[in-house]
């Protein structure tokens, strides 16, 4: 089939959460056109805000997308998640002569199943430096379970 009969098919002979996966690309497209933003950003819906002077936050709805097959969150997303929101916050505090940052490494602990509604993401940064910097990172459900915390470093690009 191509790929116009296969939408075609989801949208009119697929189920809820089949469809729930296709309009996800849908938003995964747009806000790669409108913000040149990575997909995987606009799969999982990363809109940040902060919520501090040096602490940055994403909030999500748990989708079908990601997860696996226990029926959690699958722990690459997680990670995503985390690298996502840390990367963000050093992006936005990154000196003025700097063109950008990659991730140069991060740790990520799994403290338990990511269930519920909502992950939201918080990262602090720890330290800014001229060519390093770093910053953590804890993921919790719309209950305040931690799920996840993470630590990065990240590479200035200038």
């Amino acid at each position: 089939m191509d790929l116009q009969t296969e939408l075609d098919f989801i949208i009119s002979e697929g189920n809820d959460e089949e469809k729930q996966v296709l309009s996800l690309a849908v938003q995964a497209i747009k806000q790669k056109r409108e913000r040149n933003s990575a997909y995987m950003s606009g799969f999982l819906g990363l809109k940040g805000s902060f919520v501090g002077e040096d602490e940055y936050e994403f909030s999500i709805p748990i989708t079908p997308f990601m997860m696996n097959g226990a029926g959690m969150v699958h722990g690459g997303i997680t990670a995503t998640l985390a690298d996502s929101v840390m990367g963000s916050l050093i992006y936005k505090r990154m000196p003025e002569d700097a063109k950008g940052v990659v991730t140069a490494d991060m740790n990520v602990r799994y403290l338990a199943p990511g269930r519920g509604k909502q992950l939201i993401s918080r990262a602090k940064l720890l330290r800014m430096g001229s060519s390093l910097a770093s910053a953590s990172c804890e993921i919790r459900n719309e209950k305040n379970h931690l799920i996840t915390h993470a630590t990065a470093t990240f590479f200035i690009i200038r």
